[in-house]
């Protein structure tokens, strides 16, 4: 570290800091301080030193605090993901096969019972689902502005449509340092909840607009293989949505139409972010809960509950994305969770178990 860097960084600690020692190595500077009220003083530390292109990181060890600093570079990314077009292009990409995907799922509904102009319904579908996902991303956009934090556009991922599911949801990338737990779990929980906000008024949409079939008619169509058994499980807020209007239950069966599908797909997306795994928004929101190790078992057992419910493929993306990068670490990861926060997660939980796909509902047949 250069001369007139160490001591400006060292005047900029110590005008913050109650420094008690100093010591010196090849690539960092360490202090050791005594202030008890640490955590806003460390937080107006590292984002004045990341403007100075370094890194400060807190550490506790014998019950003693130390301020770690260390010059900064920043990963160089690839170029496609740096790209503007890269995001604009993704997401055209992802509204053709969504369009795709709602006008396949029309036509084969009206087979059935009428349900709408197959162009029109596409569009309906796409702004419903894209309105979920995109409505996620921008709660993690708000919240990251709100704690000065920069970040890209959303990179929103092309699925299968028809034959799966037409997006696999959209990702963000944040490009300044996590400080403290407060501000992961802040970033985290905006964007859940934002989406789940619009999934549910899609899932209440869908519920009201679903066409009802009498047993009758759809033993029928089950018999001659036109309607097939959903298998894919009900989050109970859908069967709540068609409660609402007194859909669902024994007696008659509900249509499966794209607006409902893709509530469906909000639902499942949501409850996968909340999962305490990995670096899912809710393996973010255990990491600063929990600690490392214990959110560890917590990844292993967010993909127990994904193989009891029969979604293999993404359990085992998790077991292999987690031995990469197991979970994010926050400079100053000794100040506690606040208790409000605390309590937010216990709200987590609810809404997990809420999204969830469950083995048993209220549909007992969709279109193939």
């Amino acid at each position: 570290m250069e001369e007139n860097s160490q001591e400006e960084v060292t005047s900029l600690v110590n005008s913050i800091f109650e420094v008690t020692d100093f010591t010196k190595t090849e690539f960092s500077l360490e202090f050791k301080i005594e202030d008890f009220e640490f955590k806003s003083k460390f937080e107006d530390l590292a984002r004045r030193l990341e403007n100075k292109s370094f890194v400060c990181k807190l550490e506790k060890r014998n019950d003693e605090k130390f301020v770690i600093i260390q010059k900064f570079s920043p990963k160089k990314q690839r170029k496609w993901m740096s790209a503007s077009w890269t995001p604009r292009i993704l997401f055209i990409v992802v509204i053709s096969f969504v369009m795709i995907d709602g006008y396949y799922r029309t036509s084969r509904t009206n087979l059935i019972v009428e349900i709408g102009d197959p162009f029109q319904m596409a569009i309906i579908y796409t702004l419903g689902l894209l309105g979920i996902l995109g409505t996620h991303e921008l709660g993690h956009i708000i919240a990251s502005k709100a704690h000065k934090l920069k970040t890209s556009w959303p990179y929103f991922i092309p699925g299968i449509p028809i034959l799966g599911i037409p997006t696999f949801g959209a990702f963000i990338q944040s490009r300044g340092l996590t400080i403290n737990r407060n501000i992961l779990f802040d970033v985290a929980i905006a964007g859940p909840i934002a989406g789940l906000v619009i999934a549910i008024i899609v899932s209440l949409y869908g519920a009201y607009t679903a066409p009802v079939l009498d047993q009758e008619i759809a033993e029928s169509l089950f018999a001659n293989q036109i309607l097939v058994e959903w298998e894919q499980g009900e989050p109970l807020l859908m069967t709540a949505s068609l409660a609402v209007f007194g859909k669902g239950g024994e007696g008659h069966e509900v249509i499966m139409t794209p607006i409902m599908f893709a509530a469906w797909i909000g639902f499942l997306i949501t409850f996968l972010n909340l999962l305490p795994a990995w670096q899912l928004d809710g393996g973010h929101m255990a990491r600063t809960l929990l600690g490392q190790k214990i959110h560890r078992y917590a990844t292993y057992g967010s993909m127990l509950v994904l193989v009891l419910l029969n979604y293999w493929l993404m359990a085992i993306l998790i077991l292999v994305m987690s031995r990469k990068n197991p979970s994010a670490t926050p400079l100053d990861d000794i100040s506690p969770l606040t208790k409000n926060r605390k309590f937010a997660y216990i709200g987590i939980i609810i809404l997990a178990i809420l999204c969830a796909p469950l083995p048993s509902g209220l549909f007992s047949g969709i279109l193939p």
